[in-house]
């Protein structure tokens, strides 16, 4: 594994090795600041990188073009020397290949959540204008 790669791992002892991860906790469907975006590739354009990525899951799920992953329990995302535990809702990641994953414990409403994250990059990315 590479060392500035983003690891998430799930309770099932299975782990997915990310360069970009967006986390969408359940309670960002009622506040968005709860969602956390990582990327090994820091830059001025990342917040557009996790807007057209946020995009294009969107619509890949909606087109069933893009499979949900679901998981039992919880999971965790460790970078550096952040680490976030994710118990209820999902994550988009990017996979150090550039494969894109859809990861959520079931029971989560996958499309709630996913118009949270699109609406939350959305804006961020307005910002700047």
């Amino acid at each position: 594994m590479g060392k500035d790669a983003i690891i998430i791992q799930f309770a099932e002892n299975r782990m997915l090795e990310c360069s970009s991860a967006i986390i969408i906790p359940e309670r960002a469907i009622d506040e968005a600041g709860y969602i956390r975006t990582m990327t090994v590739k820091a830059s001025a354009h990342s917040k557009h990188e996790f807007h057209a990525l946020a995009q294009m899951v969107y619509y890949q799920v909606q087109d069933g073009e893009l499979a949900v992953e679901f998981v039992q329990g919880p999971a965790a995302v460790v970078w550096q020397e952040n680490q976030e535990t994710l118990s209820a809702g999902m994550v988009i990641a990017v996979d150090v290949q550039g494969g894109l994953h859809l990861i959520a414990q079931e029971g989560q409403n996958i499309k709630k959540l996913l118009e949270t994250a699109n609406r939350f990059c959305t804006r961020w990315v307005r910002l700047d204008i």
